[in-house]
C-alpha cells in the first residue's frame, strides 16, 4: 500500500507530527512571559494545614466518650481493645453517619454481629463487654473489622477498663 504524501490531508499529518517531534527534540530555552498564577505568592510543599498529633494514650470507656465528632472534634472507636483515630471517616463515623452511633464507644459487639443497634453498645459505667457469648464466626467477622481499620486508620490507643487508669 503506497501513501499518498500529495493529498492534503496526509501533508497536513506529515506537517504536525515534523512539528511535534521538533518541539520534543529542540525544547523551547526561553523562560516563559508570564508567571503562572498559582506561583505567584511563592511555592511552598508545605501542607496548607498540619493534621494535629496524634499520641498513643491508654483509653477508658469514660475517656473515649468524649470523642464522639460532634464539633468537628475528632472521631475514636475501640474494637476488641484497640483505639482507632477514624476521622477520616467523618461521613461514616461521624454524628451524622452510618456508623456514628460507635463514635466514642467500644464497638467489638456491633461490628462482630453487623448490628449498628444501640443496644450493641455498654453504657460508659459499666465494665467492658468481655463478648464471650459470640459465635466463632462473629469473632473472625470483628477480626476482619480490626484488619480493614488497621490497614485504613491510625492506631492511637488501647481501651482499658474504667478503674485501670
Amino acid at each position: 500500500m503506497a501513501i499518498n504524501i500529495g493529498s492534503p490531508c496526509n501533508t497536513a499529518l506529515l506537517l504536525f507530527i515534523l512539528y511535534s517531534v521538533q518541539k520534543i527534540v529542540f525544547p523551547s530555552a526561553s523562560p516563559p512571559k508570564e508567571i503562572p498564577h498559582e506561583f505567584r505568592n511563592g511555592y511552598s510543599w508545605l501542607p496548607k494545614y498540619h493534621q494535629p498529633t496524634v499520641l498513643f494514650k491508654t483509653y477508658t470507656p469514660k475517656t473515649l466518650e468524649p470523642f464522639h465528632g460532634n464539633d468537628n472534634g475528632r472521631i475514636l472507636l475501640a474494637i476488641d481493645g484497640t483505639v482507632f483515630d477514624v476521622t477520616a471517616g467523618r461521613n461514616f463515623y461521624g454524628p451524622n453517619g452510618m456508623y456514628g452511633n460507635f463514635a466514642g464507644r467500644d464497638a467489638s459487639r456491633g461490628m462482630a454481629k453487623q448490628s449498628f443497634d444501640a443496644e450493641m453498645l455498654t453504657p460508659v459505667d459499666q465494665p467492658l463487654d468481655k463478648l464471650t457469648d459470640l459465635q466463632p464466626d462473629e469473632i473472625e467477622n470483628m477480626k476482619g473489622w480490626i484488619e480493614h481499620f488497621s490497614n485504613k486508620y491510625i492506631i492511637c490507643g488501647k481501651l482499658v477498663e474504667n478503674d485501670a487508669v
